[in-house]
Order: C-alpha cells, then structure tokens, then sequence
C-alpha cells in the first residue's frame, strides 16, 4: 500500500468519525445523558402549580417509590390529570419487572387513590422525564409545553404496551 492510499483510507475513516458523531443534533444536559448510566435522583416536578392540594404529590409519590427495594432512581411528574412514575430496578432484579411494577402500581393506588398513575420502567421514558425537567429550565419553555411534552411521554409509554 502507497502513501496516497494510506492517506485516501485515512481521510475517509476520519470523515465517517466525524459524521458519526456530529448526526446527534439534539442538544442534552450532563444530567440527561447520565440518567441512564448513574442514579440522577432527579426532584419531582409539578407542572401543575394552581393546585395547592397536589403540591406535596410528587415528593410522596417519590419516597413512596424509594422505599421499594428493587428500585433504586426515580423520576416524578405530576401532571394536570395524571401523575408519571418512571423509575430504574437494579440489574439482578430485572428478570421480576412484571411482578415490581405490578407491586408499585398497587402500592400507589392503595396510598393515593384519587391519583391517575401512568407508571413505567422504561429507560426512554425515564430519559424523557429527565429531559422535560432539565427544559423546565429554561425561560422560554412555557406550562403549556411542558404539558404537551408529558402528553406525549404518557402516549409513548402507551404506545410500548
């Protein structure tokens, strides 16, 4: 092999690198893209804030989760109508999702029986809470956005059942 060959060969790899990683052009947090490495522990989010009575839902419904063993990250939000439970089980206990989520969803409508629970361990939709959060951030991110955003993690979540 010649040098121009080396070169052509080089410049092509390097190319196809670079294209790879520049097809991301979503812009996302530190926390956003660790959510599904580490525990984020993200707060609970209220999007709801005319309601006083819901106020202190999302920090319950977060420590209620905490409490189970198998679960080990949390992420709450608390909607106009509905209350989104997306959560992480630790490795070894993912052979028993079914039976968890079932205990959970029992757990929550037993504590909180007047709540509508979309409850999911689905990493994307964990992802995706995190995220709607993080964009809470910003100024320009209206209520009226952030609860269209959750319509539309509870209609993924949905859609995967």
């Amino acid at each position: 092999m010649n040098r121009t060959q080396m070169f052509r060969k080089s410049i092509i790899i390097v190319a196809a690198i670079l294209y790879v990683s520049g097809c991301s052009n979503e812009q996302k947090t530190a926390e956003s893209r660790l959510a599904l490495i580490k525990t984020t522990n993200p707060q609970p989010l209220l999007l709801d804030e005319k309601k006083e009575k819901r106020k202190d839902l999302a920090p319950k419904v977060k420590k209620e989760i905490e409490a189970i063993k198998e679960v080990y990250d949390v992420a709450v939000v608390v909607g106009e109508k509905e209350v989104l439970v997306a959560y992480k089980v630790k490795h070894l206990q993912r052979f028993h999702m079914k039976k968890i989520e079932k205990a959970i969803n029992k757990r929550l409508e037993k504590k909180f029986p007047k709540e509508d629970f979309i409850v999911s361990s689905d990493y994307k939709i964990f992802l995706e809470a995190v995220e709607l959060k993080e964009q809470l951030k910003d100024p320009d991110f209206s209520r009226k956005k952030a609860n269209d955003k959750l319509k539309e993690i509870i209609n993924m979540k949905k859609e995967l059942t």
